[in-house]
């Protein structure tokens, strides 16, 4: 399967491409922490939605939900990175966009495996 049979993934490759450019503005001192932690986290998903992509229809639910736990830790830390004021409003909302439409993608490729058992 080729990554751009998968629109899940290709989501998930513009939000890294954003949250690598926003590294330039990222204060220092949440430069090795909050941020290198959230990077880990998102290369995790993608590297989860290209199991999916290969997997067989069971392995490929128990990874999708993965996945999606895996993006719902990303939404805390983006939202503390917001907070914190590690990002300002602008970033944090084209972040959070991004976030959400992976979800739905994620969240409906789920469903319609649930649907075909």
């Amino acid at each position: 399967m080729n990554q751009n049979d998968v629109p899940v993934l290709n989501k998930s490759y513009e939000l890294y491409k954003l949250f690598h450019e926003y590294r330039k503005v990222v204060p220092k001192q949440d430069r090795f922490t909050i941020y290198e932690r959230s990077e880990h986290v998102m290369l995790g998903i993608i590297e989860l939605l290209l199991e999916a992509s290969y997997g067989g229809k069971e392995r490929k639910l128990v990874t999708l939900e993965k996945a999606s736990v895996k993006l719902n830790v990303l939404r805390f830390l983006i939202r503390i990175m917001k907070e914190t004021k590690t990002f300002d409003m602008k970033k944090y909302i084209s972040l959070e966009l991004l976030v959400d439409e992976i979800g739905r993608m994620i969240g409906g490729w789920i469903r319609s495996l649930n649907l075909n058992k």
